[in-house]
């Protein structure tokens, strides 16, 4: 294990091979050359034809492998988000590696009293708190689903949330490219201007092909709007591997690996050299349950693909990290989720959300949320390896001390103790001190830490000016949509 920079630079775990990366990139390009895709956008369809696409009797587009090598040419290989205060907070590039939480769960799952209900616009700022509060969380997502404003006004609202609520970068949803520009217009408000928001960017929009090989009409605007304001995009499949895509992991990957390049090439010919993040995500489908599965080990394999590929590409890596398939906040939530979490990182992946979602996300719980913030810390750790300088050596210690010394007086010790791994939640006191304390179980912990945030912790607040404008905009759009 190589030293690694001290900016979360992951170690690689390499899932593929060599040859299988070259036999996934064939298969893909077989897939986009010879099955072709539905473009379900015009403006996208004729773009891709004046570039050399065919389009056949069946209304396919046909995408020959000479544009997927143009648009991985000039895509560029790193991205850098900032936080809402204009500060570099997020470097998307090689396997470096960043966490955040997920949007749009149904359920909020309390943390305190167990309660299952839908979200309402004060669970969202709390949620939205939260994160900002948590160290190892390094970007924000929308939590829930509001279920108490007008369903056309919801991703709007949770990004005026978002934005009041946290300084950290964020990963975006928006229903079609009116709402992106209303969002993009709100971020712009925040940090000093469209211009600025261009070349720091503050969020990145998730978008999704409707798989198996189709591309969307809303999706597709969305992409050439963040295309033309250098908006960074993610265009990812989310597979569910038996229905939407092939049983198979490898058939899995070599789809959602097609439907991502296709993405790419439909950015890339828009604006060459506009932002764009690499990736896709796995459910198997239960077919006892018919059900998609959150955590299970394919999942873990497919993310692993995504990292060898995305590296292979030269483009920064979409991921997920910190969920579940448990209805409860429970030992099965904490296993998936904290091996999500710790392959996520040993795989380098850049960006990873979810973390927060039970029920494989339908639900959200915000005591996973405070116990993955101490998981990330963990792995982080990890992710230093070892110091191998003279200085971590310490022969001049060993000398100092000799045979049968005691290192506790030595100067080396002092210098370096306070370098170890400490927790935030985990106790580590022997079962007497632990008894004598109160005997408080790790659960407790977790509930006192959100307790705490969630009446103290008081975000970097937004100018009354700013606040206006983004109140503004939210006006506007409400009345566009009732005229």
């Amino acid at each position: 294990m190589n030293y690694a920079s001290s900016h979360g630079e992951g170690i690689a775990y390499q899932t593929l091979t060599r040859d299988q990366v070259h036999d996934i990139h064939s298969a893909s390009c077989r897939i986009l050359e010879e099955v072709g895709v539905i473009v379900h956008h015009e403006e996208a369809a004729e773009l891709l034809k004046k570039w050399g696409a065919h389009v056949d009797a069946n209304n396919r587009t046909h995408i020959p492998e000479a544009l997927v090598k143009r648009a991985l040419q000039t895509a560029p290989s790193r991205i850098t988000l900032y936080n809402r205060l204009g500060d570099p907070a997020i470097w998307l590039e090689k396997s470096n590696v960043h966490f955040g939480a997920g949007s749009d769960t149904l359920v909020y799952l309390d943390p305190f009293t167990g309660e299952r209900r839908p979200w309402t616009t004060a669970d969202v700022v709390s949620a939205i708190r939260v994160v900002d509060a948590l160290p190892q969380l390094d970007f924000v997502m929308s939590m829930g689903l509001l279920s108490d404003v007008d369903k056309r006004m919801i991703n709007r609202t949770q990004y005026a949330l978002m934005i009041k609520n946290s300084v950290k970068p964020q990963v975006v949803i928006a229903e079609d490219a009116s709402t992106v520009e209303d969002i993009f217009e709100m971020a712009a408000a925040a940090v000093g201007g469209k211009e600025i928001l261009r070349n720091r960017p503050h969020f990145v929009l998730y978008l999704e092909p409707t798989s198996p090989l189709q591309l969307p009409f809303e999706s597709v605007d969305k992409l050439l709007f963040a295309a033309d304001n250098k908006i960074p995009v993610n265009f990812a499949c989310g597979a569910v591997e038996g229905a939407s895509t092939p049983v198979t992991v490898a058939g899995t990957v070599a789809q959602a690996n097609a439907e991502a390049l296709c993405g790419l090439v439909v950015h890339q010919l828009r604006n060459p050299g506009a932002p764009f993040l690499y990736g896709y995500g796995g459910s198997p489908l239960d077919m006892r349950t018919m059900g998609a599965i959150y955590a299970m080990p394919e999942v873990l394999l497919l993310q692993g693909a995504v990292c060898d590929m995305g590296r292979f590409y030269s483009l920064p890596t979409w991921g997920y990290a910190g969920c579940s398939s448990s209805k409860s906040f429970d030992e099965q939530a904490v296993v998936e989720a904290t091996m999500f979490t710790l392959m996520g990182a040993l795989q380098g992946c850049n960006l990873m959300h979810d973390t927060f979602y039970i029920e494989s996300g339908r639900t959200g719980s915000l005591n996973l949320l405070v116990l993955m913030d101490e998981v990330i810390s963990r792995a982080r750790f990890l992710l230093k390896g070892i110091n191998t300088t003279p200085e971590y050596l310490a022969v001049d210690a060993v000398k100092r001390v000799g045979p049968g010394g005691s290192y506790l007086g030595d100067p080396h010790t002092s210098q370096h103790f306070r370098e170890k791994w400490q927790p935030s939640l985990s106790d580590f006191s022997n079962f007497n001190s632990w008894e004598a304390a109160g005997s408080e179980q790790m659960g407790t912990r977790i509930q006192e830490k959100l307790r705490q945030i969630m009446d103290e912790y008081e975000p970097a607040p937004l100018g009354a000016e700013v606040e206006e404008k983004i109140d503004a905009v939210l006006s506007r759009a409400q009345e566009k949509l009732v005229d």
